[in-house]
């Protein structure tokens, strides 16, 4: 009786220790750089790609992610407290606004369903965090590899729908669909100051609303 009250002791002291060890980041701004994988003929694509760049930005249950490239900009603000996501693009002069209730978000996102995720011991060190290696695999075929900062998770997992089992922080990732080239994005900066709150505002005019 002694020996098992020794090892449930020891077990929840470990249990705890790991929870412990990993912090929840309730207010970051995270730079991404995208590149391609694999070379290409089309000089301009590769060059859009060398303009191109993505920001998530978490505010408690509020995120914010800027996808910003020569032709497009493109934000998705996610707020987890009711599930609902408003998607803001601009191309050129034209502005077009969607708005998604959390059925509809889940939608949006349903080839993420059903994925199955392996954890893999191939560690490597972003920005000063040990990350771990996962790959995901999507029904369709599709393979994301990814690695995870283990001491950090986002307070917002769902905003990127394909990473809200990942028990971590995202750093890098690279998504091959079938017949594509790999498209890689590895963090650059984490800057753990506040985020202004205005970054999570919904444009009450000069959008033109999307069903």
């Amino acid at each position: 009786m002694k020996l098992f009250s020794g090892l449930l002791f020891a077990f929840i002291c470990f249990t705890l220790n790991g929870f412990a060890q990993q912090r929840i980041v309730a207010e970051c701004t995270v730079t991404y750089q995208i590149s391609l994988e694999e070379n290409i003929l089309n000089k301009d694509v590769q060059n859009a790609m060398q303009q191109s760049s993505k920001t998530v930005y978490i505010k408690g249950n509020d995120s914010r992610v800027d996808l910003n490239s020569p032709s497009l900009l493109q934000s998705v603000i996610y707020d987890k407290t009711n599930g609902s996501a408003v998607i803001l693009r601009e191309f050129g002069n034209n502005k077009f606004m969607t708005k998604l209730s959390s059925k509809e978000w889940r939608l949006a996102n349903k080839q993420y369903e059903g994925m199955t995720i392996h954890f893999l011991n191939e560690t490597k060190t972003i920005l000063g965090y040990e990350c771990k290696k996962a790959v995901l695999n999507l029904k369709d075929s599709s393979v994301f590899h990814i690695f995870y900062a283990t001491s950090i998770a986002p307070s917002v997992r769902e905003f990127e729908y394909q990473f809200k089992d990942v028990p971590g922080f995202v750093l890098e990732f690279d998504l091959k669909e079938h017949g594509s080239s790999i498209v890689k994005y590895r963090a650059t900066k984490i800057n753990l100051s506040p985020v202004q709150a205005s970054k999570y505002d919904i444009p009450t005019s000069g959008y033109r609303l999307l069903n």
